[in-house]
């Protein structure tokens, strides 16, 4: 299910990316955890993998065409289960890789926090071919998994757009065309037009963050911009005008009654889809088969686009999440790792196979080429769902730097998210607070 992929994904085990993984780092004295492993044999050797649910299926059923090219690789792929996994891989990065597997599945927002505590944690893909395929991938995200040393900590697996997912019916019975919503400005516009004439509100967001991806819709309003939670250097920049100006346009959603409380994280999502409420569902590319699952008797209503920009003329494409696949510093036998890695990410066949099986959109270009991604969608109205999410990868995108202490920013975010929603706070000056406090907690300086 796509449940446990993604929404525990950003849900569970928040702390592992940054407080949790601090404490882990004393007990290792900073001594660097991981090294010590092996290349091994190319063609031969026993490779363990960690994944969860839906990825860890895909990855098993890949396994007998890959043992077809290489008879002397045994694979095995664990479902550890999400969050779990993220808590296990953290727990053998800080005894020094004892226990890990081979290869490991890495969300975006772990993975600085792996590399930046447990040097060496994670082999350096680098010296194993990776540099190869550093143009093969969605623009922006060959950085997110290498160093400015050449270091290549992974291969990135999935890449999620952000989406605009909308009930076309509720736009045609509130008179508003879905397609004149060139900005977030329009698109309060239309919420409030739909808001009296249908009595539905424009979209959702747990208003009191009862759970940590509650910032969800912020991040995305957020990288419509460029911008994010720190720059390339590491500094904080949660107050940055862009910051703001996004905070700002929750602000008015809320003001203006475009928004319903979403409290309760996952079930009241999809109560929501199940209840209608809700005109847009603004959420990446994979929540489109959520949106199909929940309610398939809705086929028809559903359309599907690219959100609108924050400024006239500006973006409409973001990257706001991906997973990736590394290959462990404790390893033995890091060749054979490498060759399911590049097997499972690099192949277009492969990535083309896992997307048809559970929709997760690949970050491999390539893939593209292939039909799945340019057939009519019947649920959504016809829309080529993949060419829609296509041409967001194909916009030029920077690199975003989630660092060690992405946990710490979320929770400072949705902590000043609430204080707008639900005390009416000035979206500058909560985020100001909010950017300090996360400099005393992190020591990081503040960009201003």
């Amino acid at each position: 299910m796509q449940l446990s992929r993604r929404t525990l994904f950003r849900a569970g085990g928040a702390l592992a990316a940054g407080a949790g993984l601090t404490g882990l780092t004393a007990a290792c004295s900073g001594t660097g955890a991981g090294g010590g492993g092996a290349a091994g044999a190319a063609d031969e050797g026993a490779v363990s993998v960690w994944s969860w649910a839906g990825p860890a299926a895909e990855l098993k059923s890949l396994v007998p065409e890959f043992n077809a090219k290489y008879p002397g690789i045994e694979v095995t792929v664990e479902d550890i289960g999400n969050p779990a996994i993220w808590d296990k891989i953290t727990t053998g990065l800080a005894a020094g890789g004892a226990g890990l597997a081979d290869v490991l599945h890495i969300g975006i927002d772990y993975l600085p926090g792996y590399t930046e505590k447990f040097p060496g944690g994670l082999a350096d893909l680098s010296k194993l071919g990776a540099n190869q395929y550093r143009d093969a991938f969605a623009q922006g995200l060959w950085d997110t998994v290498s160093s400015p040393d050449g270091r290549v900590n992974a291969l990135p697996w999935e890449a999620n757009s952000g989406g605009f997912y909308y009930r076309a019916d509720l736009f045609e019975q509130a008179g508003v065309d879905v397609g004149s919503l060139y900005t977030w400005d329009d698109a309060i516009a239309a919420g409030k037009t739909i808001r009296a004439k249908t009595g539905k509100y424009l979209l959702g967001i747990d208003k009191p963050a009862s759970v940590p991806d509650a910032a969800n819709f912020f991040q995305l309003l957020l990288q419509l911009q460029g911008a994010f939670y720190f720059d390339l250097d590491g500094a904080i920049t949660l107050d940055s005008p862009a910051a703001v100006t996004a905070m700002t346009i929750i602000k008015q959603l809320n003001d203006a009654d475009l928004l319903a409380d979403l409290s309760g994280g996952w079930n009241a999502q999809i109560a929501a889809i199940k209840a209608g409420s809700c005109a847009v569902v603004p959420m990446p590319t994979w929540y489109g088969g959520i949106i199909e699952e929940t309610v398939p008797e809705e086929k028809g209503k559903w359309g599907v686009r690219l959100p609108p920009a924050v400024r006239r003329g500006g973006s409409t494409a973001a990257t706001v999440n991906s997973t990736h696949l590394a290959v462990s510093g404790t390893s033995k036998h890091q060749a054979a790792a490498w060759k399911f890695v590049e097997f499972a990410l690099t192949r277009p066949a492969s990535q083309v196979k896992i997307y048809r099986d559970k929709g997760i959109a690949p970050a491999l270009m390539a893939a593209y080429d292939d039909p799945a991604f340019h057939t009519p969608s019947e649920f959504f109205g016809g829309a080529q769902k993949g060419e829609v999410f296509l041409a967001a990868l194909k916009a030029p995108a920077p690199a975003y730097n989630y660092s060690a202490d992405y946990a710490r920013a979320l929770k400072a975010v949705t902590d000043a998210q609430t204080k707008v929603l639900l005390k009416g706070a000035d979206p500058a000056e909560v985020l100001k607070q909010a950017a300090d406090q996360l400099a005393r907690q992190t020591g990081r300086k503040v960009v201003r």
